[in-house]
């Protein structure tokens, strides 16, 4: 399947469709400006995914993304292992106990969904299609069927439109409104939604609290509308380069702190024997 060209002419939907379609094993490559993605199919499945070359997405930083091991936990478990893959370090983890397989499972694919979707984000690029190549050896590997992310890529498109029309820009902050739309015992918020809310600052542009929580464009913007909806902030300023209007500070709403889950550190101590007994 020797395919090349440009996302311009041939979307991603297309291009899925395609694989899928015909049952094919390779990856197809997409670049746009300095952004890199790759994807991995098996016999029209997806199988693996990476942006940038996989720079974020190793499985000891996926799993504290997801919420499944603590910062502390991830950063002391890091010190301690050197050169493993992730297919060894999920081993080790779920035999000491310390994540479950469906944990690690889960994480997987939901890495793998975010950076397809995150593809579909992208209006301009260039694709190609490698029949030959494969996975790194010691990648945890999923297999997703194509026609639910089809269907779901097509419809975060039009989310995408919708999301770039309500929040046009990035580069202005956040501040918590003087009177919440609902009483704030009846809203509960997400982790990332928490995460957001941590980093609410007049000098922090909701492009920076992105990039300090990791987030893509299209998770960034869907997580400040859910928050507006729900009348905890507003957006103020003006991007960059045009005129500041005089707004009115308005006090800042105290919100609980998340705390990290405790640190188990036996289980910590046992998991570095096991990394060391390899």
């Amino acid at each position: 399947m020797a395919l090349k060209g440009h996302l311009r002419d041939f979307s991603l939907a297309q291009l899925l469709n395609l694989v899928n379609l015909a049952h094919k094993t390779g990856e197809l490559q997409v670049s746009s400006g300095k952004k890199r993605a790759g994807l991995f199919f098996r016999d029209g499945r997806l199988i693996d995914a990476n942006l940038n070359h996989g720079s974020d997405g190793n499985l000891l930083t996926l799993l504290q993304k997801g919420g499944k091991l603590s910062e502390e936990q991830a950063q002391t478990i890091r010190s301690h292992v050197v050169g493993q893959s992730d297919k060894e370090l999920g081993l080790v983890l779920i035999n000491a106990g310390f994540v479950s397989q469906s944990d690690v499972l889960q994480t997987i694919r939901k890495h793998l969904l975010d950076v397809v979707y995150t593809l579909f984000t992208w209006e301009d690029g260039d694709f190609s299609f490698e029949a030959s190549a494969n996975p790194s050896d010691g990648k945890i590997l999923a297999s997703i069927s194509l026609d639910g992310i089809i269907m779901e890529g097509s419809r975060r498109v039009q989310e995408w439109e919708w999301l770039q029309a309500a929040l046009p820009s990035l580069d202005v902050t956040l501040r918590f409104t003087e009177k919440p739309g609902a009483s704030l015992q009846d809203i509960k918020l997400s982790v990332e939604e928490w995460r957001v809310i941590s980093f609410i600052n007049p000098r922090n542009t909701i492009r920076q609290i992105s990039r300090y929580n990791n987030m893509t464009d299209f998770q960034i913007r869907k997580i400040v509308s859910q928050l507006m909806e729900k009348g905890l902030v507003e957006a103020v300023g003006t991007p960059a380069g045009q005129p500041a209007k005089q707004v009115e500070r308005a006090p800042v709403l105290k919100v609980p702190q998340i705390k990290p889950p405790p640190v188990r550190k036996g289980v910590i101590l046992r998991l570095i024997d096991r990394i060391r007994g390899l």
